[in-house]
């Protein structure tokens, strides 16, 4: 089962590269959240950052009962 605690630390220091989301099984989201970052010169990476602080610190906020059931059973993938 996966932990928020290694997914909210991957998304705080590698949150820009999607990390996190690989980690919870969400390749598609990784894969785009990744290629955002890459393909906008940075542009696209800054913005990305943010979104993986605040998905993080979301998933750091939760109990480990409503993290596992959001994100590991339920598959909400954003946010």
């Amino acid at each position: 089962m996966k932990e928020k605690l290694p997914a909210g630390l991957l998304g705080i220091f590698l949150g820009v590269l999607g990390i996190h989301k690989f980690y919870l099984g969400y390749t598609k989201e990784g894969v785009t959240t990744l290629l955002i970052s890459l393909l906008t010169c940075g542009i696209g990476a800054s913005i990305m950052a943010v979104i993986g602080l605040i998905e993080d610190i979301t998933y750091l906020s939760k109990t480990d009962e409503e993290f596992a059931d959001t994100y590991v059973y339920n598959h909400k993938s954003w946010f």
